[in-house]
């Protein structure tokens, strides 16, 4: 639909009308006269529709209010009083993203879906949730997702049955025997989330830089400030923000605008503005003043050069950062700029600035990025596992390296590369989400702030043609020097761990409520409880369910086209080609044979993995190999990874991938810089790779603290499968223990590490061992193979690999953390079930009903899941989990729940579409060709997926039922693994093995 400026339909009237080259199509501003909502419609043939609607929300403390409300209005809404129409939609819908988040000034509400009618659907659900939520009139809401005081004692702890529990603890509270906790979803969140130094620091640094706005505070709420959050206080920042002149509505793809518009008005924004104004006039009759959102406003320059955060958290995790402020949001070139000149000095450990650091031995290393999507974006310089008193020098350490620069001059070379890599990542769009989802985050990073900016920020082209011009013209230096040497606005924190820190605010809090409270007080925490507990528990009603709009199977689509791939004939070794649209990219991966290689070898191999590309070769240095790369390529990585076969668990391929992309233009650089540096690398500089180490310990330690479900899973993996095994000894527990054990004796082992690294290259890169996979146009595939992409090396036939069998050993890992993250699995080939696509429906159903009540809203973990895959992984996980025990036995009595299975008709169908929907998700080119080259590597047939395809929209609740027997036989097995703070781990009676990761 072609609209022009000035244009009117359904109560918008057209403001803007830009070609946008940057999407492959043309944005619209428009805006709704009646109600005051903006409206971005992004217009482009993507058949992945979007929708977006957020809300300036600045906070005015640290009681998370805006993002407990992101939870909360998904939790039912006037006109689908469900408990949760979210995770009904996620169970029922065709969405291909579906989610909310919360940033420091604003709370977006974004969806996406292929199919139009769901997109509407979900549009509709999403409105009036945020503009009619059900929480006016449920107080439970708040205290679920939010927080609230229960009552828990050893007894309750042994209660399996919620009910017997309520009543043990309506007991006790009579006699004073329990105790008070806090509980919630945001507030276990959080507790997670503030748990990593890392994000400590980041809100220490951005509080020091703007201690007179809305920034000073932790917009996702912080645990010791969120209980003081009253009901009455989160409903009056909900009517004060969530109103439609304060709105921002992005539409996104190919889709029918006027149908969207005339929905929009009619539903609405013209009957919700006029909702509004009553209730503005009621304010004004009562005397009171209209409700306004609060002031975000602007910080005049500070300096705060000592910011010190005490943190109950391992030595390792010490950290320092600083926070340099570049200017104004509008200054969109500049930003850009600063974005590049730090991905020049800093994107790597050969960049200059970066390699001055990590000389000055400040700490295991060193990050810088660009904080963006604010009034006034800044730039972060951070120490990771900071030495002591590190932080003292650091300014001075920073701001000599950069003065040497400057003096110099920045490096041409260094600033083009940078920018064609920020070219590369534009083009590509590998976002992990949808674009339409994307582009509405970046729109928003100059339209929050500035009406006439809608479109500013996703403009990028003539920003890169501006700063090439200026390249060698002195504009980088003077950049430099202005946001970085003479800033009258910058700011360093730190953070400094102590055992026994801060961290016992919560059973303070605790135990003073409790001392003034008395039986009458006790046992009304306790009916408040009980009361929760019957909401969570009691079902939607029919009527309310069928409020919900719904697909049918009838609405499933035909499955996509599969792109076609295949070997190819003609190449000097094995070649995957793959059929698929690039936009002007060529991929190229090497997958060598990894069975070349001893069990015993394969940490070395990771280690090999790590380094490659960090050092210098027989023809380059490491710095211009980093230049070179940077400047030709898109991306290149080197990685092991472990591919398996369906029927038999021990039917493994593994492989070491060198992965590499390009623009067209560049695609003779795919061959030629990854057999550089495969086959001319030299081992010898012990001092890089002692840093590439240290960094990748830093981000496992990091990550077993704040994503710990990802190693919990992993590890438990390694309990019941060999591939789990596989790939641990690559990346888990495994290879964390042998990282440390290497760095402890760096020193001694170094030379020997040299000569290993450069014997498995000689073993493992030959062409005998190798397979090559393609993606990209006819052309660059010519061009590929005639840049002689081949290593001209033949390798041994043997194969030393043995995979040692699985061996069950229920650890719990403790971590630096306040919350707990649990696994449980087991190999379903074990069982004697085969796979089917019933398997896939029943992973949803489990994920979104069951462990959704049971363990995120009964239980108040932030999230839990349970997966299914087809070469036999049964595992369960939960997420920022204030429990253990008790989670475990939900996911034990999952399988009595799948056995019973026994769905309405419009739920099952809803189940099965949304399965279906996820298996069909659009994947860009990367991820499909990815996804391809596993299949080929695990024996996998296109034919295969259609079968598992056409099973999933065939299941019925007979066939879930079906799979309760061998899910009753898979948690039998007890394949137990926990990441978590000390004290959830100890408490624990589920008898598994203690072990402190990091101080062992």
């Amino acid at each position: 639909m072609e609209l022009e400026i000035d244009d009117r339909l359904h109560g918008f009237t057209v403001l803007a009308r830009e070609d946008l080259p940057e999407i492959d199509g043309t944005a619209y501003t428009l805006a709704h006269r009646k109600s005051g909502a903006r409206l971005l419609y992004l217009a482009n043939d993507d058949a992945n529709k979007a929708f977006s609607i957020a809300f300036k929300t600045p906070p005015a403390d640290d009681t998370g209010v805006f993002h407990i409300l992101e939870h909360s209005v998904l939790c039912g809404s006037d006109k689908f009083p469900v408990k949760e129409p979210f995770v009904d939609l996620l169970k029922s819908s065709m969405q291909t993203f579906l989610n909310a988040m919360t940033f420091p000034d604003k709370t977006m509400y974004p969806v996406a879906s292929t199919n139009e009618q769901d997109l509407l659907n979900l549009m509709d659900v999403y409105l009036d949730a945020v503009l009619h939520p059900a929480i006016y009139r449920k107080p439970a809401i708040f205290e679920q997702e939010g927080w609230h005081y229960e009552l828990a004692s050893d007894t309750e702890a042994d209660e399996g049955d919620s009910v017997t529990g309520e009543m043990v603890a309506s007991t006790e509270a009579q006699d004073g025997s329990a105790e008070l906790v806090l509980n919630g979803v945001v507030y276990n969140e959080m507790k997670g989330a503030l748990s990593d130094p890392n994000s400590v620091l980041y809100d220490e640094l951005q509080a020091a830089l703007f201690p007179d706005t809305a920034y000073r505070f932790e917009s996702g709420g912080t645990p010791r400030a969120i209980p003081d959050l009253t009901y009455e206080q989160f409903l009056d920042e909900h009517a004060r923000h969530y109103r439609l002149d304060n709105s921002y509505i992005t539409l996104y793809g190919d889709l029918d605008l006027d149908r969207m518009l005339a929905f929009l008005d009619k539903e609405y924004l013209s009957p919700v503005s006029d909702e509004e104004a009553a209730r503005d006039a009621e304010r004004t009759k009562a005397g009171k003043p209209p409700l306004e959102p609060h002031a975000l406003e602007a910080q005049a320059p500070v300096t705060n050069p000592d910011v010190v955060k005490v943190m109950d958290t391992a030595p390792e995790n010490a950290c320092a950062g600083l926070g340099y402020v570049i200017g104004d949001v509008a200054e969109r070139t500049r930003i850009v700029a600063v974005d590049i000149l730090l991905d020049a000095l800093m994107g790597s450990n050969e960049a200059p600035v970066k390699r001055a650091l990590l000389d000055a031995y400040l700490a295991d290393d060193v990050q810088a990025f660009l904080a963006d999507s604010l009034l006034q974006p800044f730039a972060v310089v951070q120490l990771r596992g900071s030495k002591p008193g590190a932080a003292k020098r650091f300014r001075s350490a920073f701001e000599d390296a950069l003065r040497a620069v400057a003096e110099q001059g920045v490096d041409r070379t260094l600033v083009e590369a940078s920018i064609s890599r920020a070219e590369f990542v534009m083009r590509e769009r590998e976002f992990g989400i949808p674009d339409g989802v994307a582009l509405s985050m970046t729109a928003l990073s100059g339209w929050l702030y500035d009406d006439e900016m809608a479109t500013t920020y996703l403009r990028y082209e003539d920003d890169f043609a501006f700063l090439r011009r200026e390249l060698g013209s002195g504009y980088f230096e003077r950049l430099l020097v202005d946001v970085f040497l003479v800033s009258d606005h910058w700011a360093l924190a730190e953070v400094r761990p102590v055992e026994g820190g801060e961290d016992a605010y919560e059973a303070e809090r605790l135990r003073a409520a409790e001392a003034g409270m008395g039986p009458d007080d006790f046992a009304r925490v306790a009916d408040e409880e009980a009361e929760l507990r019957r909401l969570q528990t009691e079902p939607d009603s029919p009527e309310a369910l069928a409020t919900l709009p719904r697909l049918s199977v009838a609405d499933i689509d035909d499955a996509p086209e599969e792109p076609s791939y295949g070997l190819v004939d003609g190449t000097p070794v094995p070649c995957l080609r793959h059929s698929v649209a690039t936009r002007g990219i060529a991929y190229a991966y090497r997958y060598f044979d990894l069975s070349r290689a001893s069990f015993e070898e394969l940490p070395y191999v990771s280690v090999l993995g790590l380094v490659l590309g960090k050092l210098g070769t027989a023809r380059h240095t490491a710095a211009e190999i980093d230049t070179l790369v940077n400047g030709r390529l898109g991306n290149l990585s080197f990685y092991a990874e472990v591919n398996e076969g369906e029927s038999d668990p021990h039917d493994l391929v593994p492989k070491f991938v060198a992965s590499a992309s390009a623009l067209s233009e560049n695609v003779e650089a795919t061959c030629e810089l990854p057999l550089e540096i495969m086959l001319e690398t030299d081992f010898s500089d012990a001092g890089k790779i002692k840093d590439v180490l240290q960094q990748r310990r830093i981000s496992m330690e990091q990550s077993f603290a704040a994503a710990g479900h990802a190693a919990a899973m992993a590890r438990a993996t390694s309990y019941y499968l060999p591939a789990g095994v596989l790939r641990e000894q690559l990346g888990g527990v495994d290879f964390y223990r042998f990282l440390k054990d290497l760095l402890a004796h760096y020193d001694e082992r170094a030379g020997e590490l040299a000569e290993r690294l450069a014997e498995l290259a000689e073993r493992l890169f030959v062409d005998d061992g190798c397979t090559v996979s393609f993606t990209g146009a006819d052309e660059d595939f010519e061009r590929f193979w005639k840049a002689g992409a081949v290593t001209g090396r033949a390798g041994s036939s043997e194969r030393p690999l043995a995979v040692p069998e699985p061996v069950v050993r229920n650890e719990a890992f403790i971590v630096p953390s306040d919350v707990c993250y649990a696994a449980q699995g087991y190999d379903r080939r074990a069982t004697g079930a085969p796979y089917t696509g019933a398997w896939q429906v029943a992973a949803r159903a489990l994920s979104y009903d069951f462990l959704w009540n049971e363990v995120r809203v009964k239980g108040g973990a932030y999230g839990a899941g349970f997966g299914a895959t087809r070469t036999g992984n049964l595992r369960f996980y939960s997420y920022r989990d204030p429990h253990l025990d008790e989670t475990l036995a939900r996911f034990a009595d999952s399988a009595a729940w799948l056995a019973s299975f026994e769905p309405e008709p419009e739920a099952m169908e809803g189940y099965v579409v949304s399965t279906v929907a996820g298996f069909d998700a659009p994947l860009k080119a990367r991820m499909l060709a990815r996804r391809q080259d596993g299949d080929f590597f695990g024996g996998r047939t296109p034919e295969m997926r259609r079968q598992t395809r056409e099973e999933m929209v065939g299941t019925d609740p007979q066939a879930v039922r079906a799979l309760g027997a061998p899910l009753a036989n898979a948690v039998s097995h007890g394949a137990v693994c926990a990441f978590g703070g000390k004290d959830i781990l100890e408490a624990s009676r589920a008898g598994l093995a203690m072990v402190d990761l990091l101080n062992e």
